[in-house]
């Protein structure tokens, strides 16, 4: 699956959504069913500490660098401001089949799992 169509998007919401993350952007939507972690040039956030949702929010108009999601590896999304949001994809870290989903035209009905 290509996320590449988010380079060059910018971050317009970042939702959260009961045991789910989703991030918006000018059309495209990436959601995710594990919690990523964010990345910072001073260190490391993950869910349930403290700035996390700051963090994530913070991201909301800036622009993205580059994204990548590599099957059962990792899926990374890189922010021009050098934020990245970084989530493991394989299975021992995952709780479920699917790690999220994404949509290239921001519908449900055209989303692609991974």
């Amino acid at each position: 699956m290509d996320v590449s169509e988010i380079i060059g998007e910018e971050l317009n919401a970042v939702e959260f959504v009961q045991d789910y993350l989703q991030l918006r952007f000018d059309t495209p939507t990436l959601t995710l069913y594990a919690w990523p972690h964010i990345l910072l040039s001073d260190g490391s956030i993950a869910y349930g500490e403290p700035e996390y949702r700051n963090a994530l929010c913070a991201l909301i108009g800036e622009k993205v660098e580059d994204a990548t999601l590599e099957e059962g590896d990792s899926l990374t999304v890189k922010f021009e401001n050098d934020t990245v949001v970084a989530l493991s994809l394989r299975e021992e870290d995952l709780d479920g089949p699917q790690a999220g989903a994404f949509s290239a035209t921001g519908s449900t009905a055209d989303q692609e799992e991974f």
